[in-house]
């Protein structure tokens, strides 16, 4: 199976570039190996459908983004399966995200999108040329890494911490990368 982690954001919207420091983050910490499997790290900015030709290679999709939910405070973390997403769920937040939303099920409709399952973390400020981000969705990042861990050992990837890097550290750059992590992991 092919496994591919897709961080979707705006970097230069503060919150809105989580999707995109999350993978990094995952990328710069941690090495993961499988028996048979293969997973990929990919920062896919706000290309939406652009991605099409990338993510229909995949058997399954995990995106990382911010999502909207009605009555939630900022910092909020959901990881649920994308056909069966929590009914507080509103994915009108951002042109990217209903990009995304659009994406998926555009994919749906022709039968290549992969199994997909959304970690996200509701913003706290979208404003525009903000590098960086707000203390309640920072705070929300060992919630995401410790979800997404639990996850992929479900799935039976192995794991293995190789850095402590602090996302904060990764994110003056993360404009720069914009790359695929298409190594074994």
């Amino acid at each position: 199976m092919k496994v591919l982690l897709l961080g979707i954001g705006n970097v230069l919207y503060a919150d809105e570039g989580i999707g995109v420091h999350f993978v990094n983050y995952i990328a710069e910490n941690y090495t993961f190996s499988h028996e048979k499997d293969q997973l990929d790290i990919t920062d896919g900015g706000t290309l939406a459908q652009a991605l099409i030709p990338i993510i229909c290679q995949y058997d399954y999709l995990i995106v990382v983004d911010t999502v909207n939910a009605k009555d939630v405070q900022p910092g909020q973390v959901y990881f649920f399966d994308f056909d069966k997403a929590p009914a507080e769920i509103d994915w009108q937040g951002s042109a990217h995200e209903v990009e995304m939303l659009q994406t998926l099920n555009m994919m749906d409709m022709v039968g290549d999108r992969p199994k997909t399952y959304i970690l996200g973390v509701t913003p706290t400020v979208l404003e525009p040329m903000t590098l960086g981000l707000t203390p309640l969705v920072e705070a929300a990042v060992p919630l995401m890494e410790k979800t997404l861990l639990a996850h992929l050992n479900r799935l039976d990837f192995s794991c293995k911490r190789i850095n402590e890097t602090d996302i904060n550290t990764l994110i003056p750059e993360s404009y720069k990368r914009g790359v695929n992590y298409n190594e074994e992991y």
